[in-house]
């Protein structure tokens, strides 16, 4: 259960991850450094004159397929989704990550590899509090084909419930995850999940010349009989994957949150639309000017 109210915390020691991008296949190097209170989660190019800044902000996120991707004065980071859900599910809240690519690691789908490392320096508590968002209306955004009801929370929990339908890949089927959000969860159940396609779908990705380097090791890559080349690691893995990445999404918030979020055939696009309407809730423009705390 998420702890209200908390201390902000940053990572204790720098850390670096590599690997390379899936939709590039270009090389990447992650340095996690630690921040200061209030700071947030800040990309910076070091490919660049002057390392441009990014923070992970709604402000700055942009419209893509199949990804989350951040774009400020023309510098871009992609597929940030999986780093961001590291650092929110470990409730880090400042960090600087200097990358030499716009791509993010792909690493093996999941957000484990960045959990992992992140863990090893473990966190530092600071001096001020986190802020807290709540929930105060049940809403729900998309349309009757894919949607998210968000809920308030009678107990002050973060609940996440997701549920997939593939009715066009037996293998996948319907699968449905709920978890309430704690560090221990999230490392056990939710971090691990890896992101998934299906071979028609990567088939496509080739022809047009992307993730040309990915392989069947790398993500789960469904045919009618499951994952080819590939062992699920649990059996609604492609829904938990889900769930990660709605942590990620919504960490866009820059705050802890308060409530229940229950997604029906979701993806980036709708994790973003929850974002701008927490701020409405809580009364905030997207400059995020006040909090609303628990």
């Amino acid at each position: 259960m998420v702890q209200f109210k908390r201390p902000q915390t940053t990572i204790a020691t720098p850390v670096t991850v590599s690997g390379f991008g899936f939709w590039s296949g270009l090389d990447v190097s992650l340095q996690f450094k630690p921040a200061p209170e209030n700071t947030g989660i800040v990309f910076r190019r070091t490919d660049i004159a002057n390392s441009p800044r990014v923070d992970a902000n709604i402000i700055n996120r942009v419209s893509g397929p199949r990804r989350t991707t951040l774009v400020k004065d023309g510098c871009s980071f992609e597929m940030v989704e999986h780093v961001l859900s590291a650092l929110a599910g470990l409730q880090i809240d400042n960090c600087e990550i200097l990358s030499d690519r716009a791509e993010m690691p792909g690493m093996d789908g999941s957000s484990l590899p960045f959990v992992e490392a992140l863990m090893k320096v473990g966190t530092a508590q600071q001096d001020a509090d986190r802020a807290v968002t709540r929930v105060t209306e049940s809403v729900r955004v998309g349309d009757n084909h894919s949607w998210i009801q968000l809920e308030p929370s009678t107990d002050d929990r973060f609940e996440l419930c997701y549920q997939l339908d593939y009715p066009t890949c037996p293998s996948i089927g319907q699968q449905t995850f709920s978890s309430q959000f704690s560090l221990e969860k999230y490392h056990s159940a939710i971090a691990s999940a890896r992101t998934f396609v299906l071979k028609t779908e990567a088939d496509q990705l080739l022809r047009q010349g992307l993730g040309a380097r990915v392989t069947y090791n790398d993500i789960l890559i469904f045919d009618n009989n499951g994952p080819i080349g590939n062992q699920l690691r649990f059996d609604d893995e492609c829904a938990r994957h889900k769930v990660l990445d709605m942590i990620g999404d919504f960490s866009l918030l820059g705050t802890d949150i308060i409530g229940k979020f229950t997604a029906f055939k979701s993806g980036h696009r709708l994790n973003s639309q929850v974002v701008f309407e927490l701020l409405r809730q809580a009364g905030l423009g997207t400059s995020g000017q006040r909090r609303v705390s628990a």
